[in-house]
């Protein structure tokens, strides 16, 4: 299991996952604008590989943008296929390349990409990654998915029956990275941990937060886009879902959970610096190494 953390690791991962696929490439596209993913995906796709490409119905950029990425991929020899309109969102962004999926918490943009806090996971786990497949398979041809046991996170269907039992299974600690906590129910269950004694913090946002419950905006020297919760620095979760109403209940959203340590580790490393960065006022360096705070990472190495 590998982890990507941006704008540490910039765009080389996902150009390496794409030009070393031999087999296949099925990728699911929220939003893009880097031409160098583009490219490798029309690369592969000229040189023999099975490329498949499913862009969601509708995003921020609109219409004319989604036809124009459509347009380009299908004039590399890339096959593409459209989402269906029955959710708000269809917002999940991941890729499985020859039997390894790669989970992103970003999309393929410069924005996400360069100027973000983002992180992805790779992994060659076999029930997952057919799991992904399924999922793909399902939404590529418009079909019902039906969720099997795994680690993928899947909204609307799993995510809050899987969210919320990892949530209630922190012993010690939770880490988390939301843009904005929203939901009754998550709210709920997190203040019950505090009260019990765990420790709880939030980088980001969330909507009347229980006084035991400590939160700071995300350091402004980086835009929040992932979604992330580390667990007892054992147990991770990294995807597209933050725990709100309408991306556990009625969008499409693509998480993972996490039980790899090393990789644990490194994220709570990184959320260490970003949280002690949101405390001094402090920048946060492409490393998640906060300047003032150099000990953070040994801290959470430690834990």
């Amino acid at each position: 299991m590998k982890l990507i953390v941006q704008p540490d690791a910039d765009i080389l991962p996902v150009v390496s996952a794409i030009r070393k696929a031999r087999r296949y490439i099925d990728v699911c596209i929220f939003r893009i604008d880097r031409q160098e993913i583009m490219r490798a995906l029309a690369a592969s796709a000229q040189r023999g590989v099975r490329v498949r490409a499913l862009i969601a119905h509708v995003n921020r950029g609109g219409s004319k943008r989604l036809r124009e990425t459509e347009q380009s991929l299908l004039a590399g020899g890339v096959t593409v296929a459209r989402t269906a309109d029955d959710l708000l969102r269809y917002h999940g962004k991941f890729m499985v390349v020859d039997d390894m999926l790669h989970l992103f918490g970003f999309n393929f943009t410069r924005q996400d990409i360069e100027r973000s806090r983002s992180f992805g996971i790779a992994t060659r786990d076999r029930r997952t990654v057919k799991e992904a497949i399924s999922l793909y398979e399902a939404d590529s041809t418009r079909q019902v998915y039906t969720p099997s046991r795994s680690n993928l996170v899947v909204s609307p269907e799993t995510s809050r029956e899987m969210l919320s039992r990892f949530l209630k299974g922190a012993r010690r600690q939770l880490a988390i990275y939301d843009v904005k906590i929203q939901d009754p129910g998550m709210i709920k269950i997190l203040k019950e941990r505090a009260g019990s004694g765990v420790e709880v913090r939030v980088l980001g946002q969330m909507k009347s937060p229980p006084e035991a419950v400590v939160v700071r905006p995300f350091p402004k020297e980086l835009r929040l886009h992932v979604r992330a919760i580390i667990r007892d620095g054992t147990r991770s979760f990294v995807g597209s879902q933050s725990l709100r109403k309408a991306e556990l209940d009625k969008r499409r959203e693509v998480g993972l959970l996490v039980s790899n340590p090393s990789v644990t580790r490194k994220l709570l490393a990184v959320f260490e610096s970003d949280w002690a960065a949101a405390e001094t006022g402090g920048k946060t360096d492409r490393a998640g190494k906060n300047k003032e705070q150099g000990a953070a990472e040994a801290k959470a190495e430690a834990r």
